[in-house]
């Protein structure tokens, strides 16, 4: 590690920086975290607790986590004021709270009421890109979907008045009139008496933790989202015992989340994190709304009046090649606050950084290599380091040992310089966009957020009757 008077704070070179950690219970325990392997990298610990849930790693300048630099001076300061983003490490090791953050009208409303409780007056968008496999329950379900598990599942029905399951089965085909009943059946079941739903919880749990056993013989093939569904139910009920926040899976959409992929939520939109490893990143507030499976502030009432009940879950998206180099991925959300870059530098290599025109931050997530620019800095890039670089910081070049055996991965975070073409969006900016099925073809423009790049098929009929697209039959299902 270099000498501290190797860094001039007040320099236009990169600045080393010392994070934050947060420990909550969701944590994972000990070395098995990467946010307690960069904390010890970064130096603001000394050595692992094996039992101690290490949840979060924050690089920013909320006020309830000030990173600072080695010299003992604040972020803030070498900013000359706030971040507008807040980036993150999250290490989850079991479920987060099934919550949703507040839109900027909200957020000053719930700060002005409950200053205890929510401490920020400023909206928290978020986006997430995944390190390892990752589990969540991202915005709700179709409202049709929610109406074969109501009627599949007599349990979760026993959770829902008459009144609310009879507005789902009759909502028609106009999105308000879905979106109206997806509310009522929401309060419906968040409302439900304690009594009821752990009963039926009891009842559902055992129904399910029988049909998943080796010996159980279905009456025909259990279809895979449906076995992914009961076990996350016996999973979350495991981890939060009567909690009737289990029966989540029913409302959200279940979603795994692999490597390099990233999502966007907006707020007023619900989610709950299950399991896995991601960076985050947020406008800077910390305003939670928390309805269940925690035994933090539950604001039921408020959630239930926030939410837009838009359907369907959120664009997953791998990243879009930046800067003319396709080893730099951009991940850009629909807000300004925020855009997140993930950069890698194979063995033998070398890149040199975008110069941008705003202050950035960046984690090392992955191997190890140096930096060199035209001052002649050089830093040892090694997991879990953290690094300012102001916006008039010369150009960054890292490079790669060729006789390492993996590459070298920074993320880096920056206010959102491509505001105007995300590759992110919401439940709510996509609409009634859906999935149509397994065989389904594209339609998608490719300059829309959930484009692939195609163009749309040309579809006729042959004299048969035969579709014919871009001139190939399909055959019959």
């Amino acid at each position: 590690m270099a000498a501290l008077h190797t860094y001039d704070t007040h320099s236009k070179n990169a600045i080393p920086l010392r994070p934050v950690i947060k420990d909550y219970a969701w944590g994972i325990r000990g070395l098995d975290s990467r946010v307690a392997r960069y904390a010890l990298e970064s130096g603001i610990i000394d050595e692992v607790d094996p039992d101690c849930p290490y949840a979060e790693l924050w690089v920013g300048t909320h006020p309830s986590g000030p990173t600072t630099l080695r010299d003992g001076s604040t972020l803030e300061q070498a900013v000359g004021g706030q971040l507008p983003f807040l980036f993150k490490v999250l290490s989850a090791g079991k479920a987060l709270s099934i919550q949703a953050h507040p839109c900027k009208e909200g957020a000053k409303r719930l700060n002005a009421d409950n200053p205890t409780n929510y401490v920020d007056d400023n909206h928290k968008p978020e986006l997430a890109v995944a390190l390892t496999p990752f589990e969540a329950m991202c915005g709700f379900r179709r409202l049709e979907e929610i109406a074969i598990l109501i009627k599949k599942h007599p349990e979760f029905a026993a959770c829902i008045s008459d009144e609310a399951k009879l507005a789902c089965f009759l909502s028609g085909p106009k999105e308000e009139n879905k979106k109206e009943a997806l509310q009522k059946l929401f309060h419906s079941f968040m409302s439900c008496p304690k009594e009821t739903s752990s009963t039926q919880l009891r009842l559902l749990l055992k129904r399910l933790q029988k049909e998943q056993s080796c010996d159980f013989v279905h009456p025909h093939e259990e279809p895979p989202w449906e076995r992914k569904l009961s076990r996350a139910i016996l999973r979350l009920a495991q981890q939060f015992p009567g909690d009737s926040g289990a029966m989540a899976p029913f409302l959200l959409n279940y979603l795994l989340i692999a490597p390099g992929e990233s999502f966007y939520m907006a707020a007023n939109e619900p989610h709950a994190y299950v399991a896995g490893e991601i960076i985050e990143c947020m406008a800077c507030s910390d305003n939670v709304v928390r309805a269940g499976l925690t035994p933090k502030f539950k604001d039921v009432d408020n959630l239930v009046a926030m939410l837009t009940y838009s359907m369907g879950g959120p664009t997953i998206n791998a990243g879009t090649p930046a800067y003319g180099d396709d080893r730099i991925m951009r991940y850009t959300p629909p807000t300004g606050e925020f855009e997140v870059m993930i950069i890698t530098c194979n063995p033998g290599e070398d890149i040199t950084l975008p110069q941008l025109p705003v202050h950035s931050v960046f984690i090392v997530i992955e191997g190890s290599g140096n930096t060199d620019n035209e001052d002649g800095q050089r830093l040892v890039m090694r997991p879990g380091r953290c690094y300012f670089l102001p916006h008039d910081c010369p150009p960054l070049t890292l490079a790669v040992n060729a006789n390492k055996r993996g590459p070298l991965r920074i993320a880096l975070a920056h206010e959102n310089q491509h505001v105007d073409r995300p590759t992110l969006a919401s439940a709510a900016d996509v609409g009634t966009k859906q999935w149509a099925g397994e065989f389904a073809l594209p339609t998608s423009s490719p300059n829309t957020p959930r484009g692939n790049g195609m163009s749309s098929p040309s579809i006729t009929r042959n004299s048969n009757g035969d579709a014919v697209v871009n001139g190939f039959k399909v055959p019959p299902l």
